[in-house]
C-alpha cells in the first residue's frame, strides 16, 4: 500500500521517502537550514541536505571561484570563473529542487553581522564550514548562546585517508590543527559547551602545507584531494538529516 502511494506520485523524493518514510520527510520539507560556507566542504552538504528534500535553506559565502577551486569544489567549472559561489549553486539546488524556498546571502560574513544573520530567520540546523578562525568561532558561540542546534567541519586540508573522517565533540578532537584553534578561542569566549563536529583522526602531512599571506584572514594553504572535503561535506549533510 505504502508502496503504491509512493510510486503513484511520480515524485523526485520517492526513492528517500521509501527509505526514511512520510512522517521524517514532512520534518524535512518543513525545515529550514543555514549553510555557512560554500567551498570545498560547504557546497556538498548543500548539495546532500538539498536532495534530501529540506524545505527552506539560507546559503551564505561571499567568494568567486577560482582556478584553485577545481580540484575539489562543486561549483567550480571553467565556466563558472570568476562567479560568485552562491549564486552558481543557487540555480544548481534550484534546478535540483524548483520548490525550496532559498535564500542566497553573497556576503563576507563578519564577526558584527553574525547576530542579524542568526536573528533574520528561524533556523532548524546550521552547518557551520567556515575555513577562517574569527568568523567561524564567532557563529559557534552565537548560535550556542541561542540554542540553535549546529554541526561545524573541521580541517580536511592536508589529509588524503576518508576512513578516518569521524563524528565527534570538538573537545575530544585530535590531530587536528583547526580544532585546536577553535576550541582555544572559543574558551577565550567564555564558551565550553558540547559541539559536534566533523574531524579527521589522520595526522595531516606537514609536507602539504604552505604558509601564505596572500589569501584574506589565512596563513597557510593547505593541500587537498578531490575526495576529502566532499567526504566531510556528505557527513555534515548525515548529522543534520538524520537530527531533523
Amino acid at each position: 500500500m505504502v508502496q503504491e502511494k509512493l510510486m503513484e506520485r511520480d515524485d523526485w523524493q520517492q526513492r528517500t521517502e521509501l527509505l526514511l518514510g512520510e512522517e521524517k520527510m514532512n520534518r524535512i520539507r518543513n525545515s529550514h537550514i543555514l549553510v555557512v560556507g560554500l567551498g570545498g566542504v560547504g557546497a556538498y552538504a548543500a548539495e546532500m541536505i538539498c536532495r534530501a528534500g529540506v524545505g527552506r535553506m539560507t546559503i551564505v559565502d561571499a567568494d568567486t571561484v577560482q582556478p584553485t577551486n577545481l580540484n575539489r569544489q562543486l561549483p567550480a567549472l571553467h565556466s563558472t570563473l570568476g562567479m560568485s559561489k552562491a549564486e552558481v549553486l543557487a540555480t544548481r539546488y534550484k534546478d535540483i529542487n524548483p520548490d525550496i524556498d532559498l535564500t542566497v546571502l553573497p556576503v563576507y560574513l563578519k564577526d558584527e553581522n553574525i547576530p542579524e544573520l542568526l536573528d533574520a530567520g528561524k533556523y532548524d540546523f546550521i552547518v557551520d564550514a567556515i575555513d577562517t578562525i574569527s568568523p567561524k568561532c564567532f557563529l559557534i558561540y552565537e548560535a550556542m548562546k541561542r540554542r540553535i542546534r549546529i554541526v561545524s567541519s573541521m580541517g580536511a586540508g592536508a589529509k588524503s585517508d576518508i576512513t578516518q573522517v569521524r563524528f565527534a565533540d570538538l573537545w575530544d578532537t585530535y590531530h587536528c590543527g583547526l580544532s585546536k584553534a577553535v576550541r582555544k578561542r572559543l574558551q577565550k569566549m567564555g564558551m565550553k559547551r558540547t559541539l559536534p563536529v566533523v574531524f579527521s583522526t589522520e595526522q595531516a602531512d606537514a609536507k602539504a602545507v604552505l604558509l601564505t599571506d596572500d589569501e584574506q584572514n589565512k596563513k597557510s594553504t593547505c593541500g587537498t584531494v578531490s575526495y576529502m572535503p566532499a567526504v566531510f561535506g556528505c557527513y555534515l549533510a548525515e548529522y543534520v538529516i538524520k537530527r531533523l
